[in-house]
């Protein structure tokens, strides 16, 4: 099972990347820890979880292709 992860400003930032597809996830909160120890800096990051354009405010399972994003603070001018 492949899921697609999309970076968004200093998340990207602090990955070096914008985009990482991951294998064998099941769930958001595993998708999260498994980050968090590629990338020890995202612990102090705080961000929206949003699947297939919706966004999230609980664990919730993955499915096979999904998208993900994950998504910094941001304010509108």
């Amino acid at each position: 099972m492949k899921v697609h992860i999309m970076l968004f400003g200093q998340l990207a930032d602090i990955t070096g990347v914008d985009k990482i597809t991951v294998e064998n996830t099941l769930d958001t909160d595993s998708m999260v820890k498994s980050l968090q120890n590629t990338y020890p800096s995202l612990t102090q990051s705080t961000f929206v979880i949003a699947v297939d354009k919706k966004i999230i405010s609980a664990n919730t399972l993955l499915t096979d292709q999904c998208t993900v994003a994950l998504l910094p603070p941001f304010s509108g001018g």
